[in-house]
């Protein structure tokens, strides 16, 4: 079987994630890299074994010698790469949101369909073997019918700056950056209902709080103080035509004692928590008990192995049509919810979708 040979859109620090799983995968040939910055192109190229670089996209993809391509980028160019990657006969693994509007989200569904070809949204935490561990147990009925969910991405100080906080590029900010992140897990695991309506708030107080001293965070490559211009935080309630609901709240910045991640499911016989810690919650003999799964990793998010198990999906999903476990249809629903979020907060009331 010929390898599939693989093109890298964007040398951000998420880049590093895909590079480092497409390198462990045996199926896989690094063909080509592409950033804006050609040095840092070439210098990627050179740590992973790429033939070729590039500093425009469109060149990378009318490449013959490339089979699929990751999208590492800014988030207001992943709809236009992912279609001219598509309409140029690649397969495409974009990293979350899928896009910035739900218009641009419906425009890339429909050149899927018409390409033939496969998008894989990057909703990593589906690939946590911790969360495919307890979509067995949700599947197999052990905690019946999942009908409300909590879950927060909370940083006190943790502004990235840069693209992640200027609009025009993100699309928004810890809504769309990490809070997609445990809004997707939670509707994933719910069996994604549809949802039929969104109330939400948005606040922008605190700003990027550069002022900070003593504790140090995480910077964009093109951090900028001067420049902000998305939400501290954001919050909201998620219905769905089943009845089930979703809470959840995200923030850059708060003045919280400290970061907290959290999600909790709760059914009708039963309920889990995924993060900070797995746990599941039931009953029997009229007893509830509290039980711990033992698995490799018992707190959250095992990154390296997410990454590699979605890089290992896409690219078994190219060789021999394995059903998809994020695709497009998906991203464009996570759209729907996240758009209705901002315009629920910007008008002050309740959104139908």
């Amino acid at each position: 079987m010929s390898k599939v040979r693989i093109g890298v859109i964007g040398t951000g620090s998420i880049s590093e994630m895909h590079l480092n799983s497409y390198k462990r995968n045996p199926n896989v040939t690094i063909v080509a890299i592409c950033d804006v910055n050609e040095a840092r192109a070439r210098q990627v190229a050179d740590k992973y074994g790429a033939t070729k670089t590039f500093t425009d996209y469109r060149e990378l993809v009318a490449d013959s010698d490339i089979d699929a391509v990751s999208i590492c980028t800014w988030n207001n160019t992943h709809a236009p790469i992912s279609i001219a990657a598509l309409q140029a006969g690649k397969h495409v693994l974009v990293e979350k949101p899928l896009c910035r509007t739900v218009e641009e989200a419906v425009e890339v569904e429909r050149v899927v369909r018409e390409s033939g070809k496969l998008l894989q949204v990057g909703f990593v935490r589906r690939y946590d073997p911790n969360v495919k561990m307890l979509r067995e147990f949700v599947d197999q009925g052990e905690f019946g019918e999942l009908y409300y969910a909590k879950a927060s991405s909370i940083r006190r100080l943790g502004n990235p700056g840069g693209w992640f906080a200027d609009v025009e590029r993100s699309g928004g900010g810890p809504l769309i950056d990490i809070g997609v992140h445990v809004i997707d897990l939670c509707w994933y695991l719910m069996g994604r209902p549809k949802a039929t309506s969104v109330s939400a708030n948005t606040y922008r107080k605190l700003g990027n709080r550069s002022n900070v001293q003593h504790l140090s965070f995480y910077k964009a490559a093109d951090y900028d103080a001067s420049k902000n211009t998305v939400e501290d935080m954001a919050n909201a309630i998620i219905r769905f035509e089943n009845g089930a609901s979703i809470m959840v709240d995200a923030s850059f910045t708060l003045h919280a004692k400290k970061d907290e991640g959290s999600v909790k499911l709760f059914g009708d016989k039963g309920g889990f928590e995924i993060d900070p810690e797995i746990l599941m919650v039931t009953e029997k003999n009229n007893t509830i008990l509290n039980i711990q799964p033992q698995t490799d990793n018992k707190g959250g998010f095992s990154a390296d192995a997410a990454f590699q198990n979605e890089i290992d999906h896409f690219i078994s999903c190219i060789v021999n049509g394995d059903q998809q476990i994020s695709p497009v249809a998906d991203g464009v629903e996570i759209m729907k919810i996240l758009c209705g979020i901002y315009e629920s907060a910007a008008k002050g009331e309740e959104i139908r979708l």
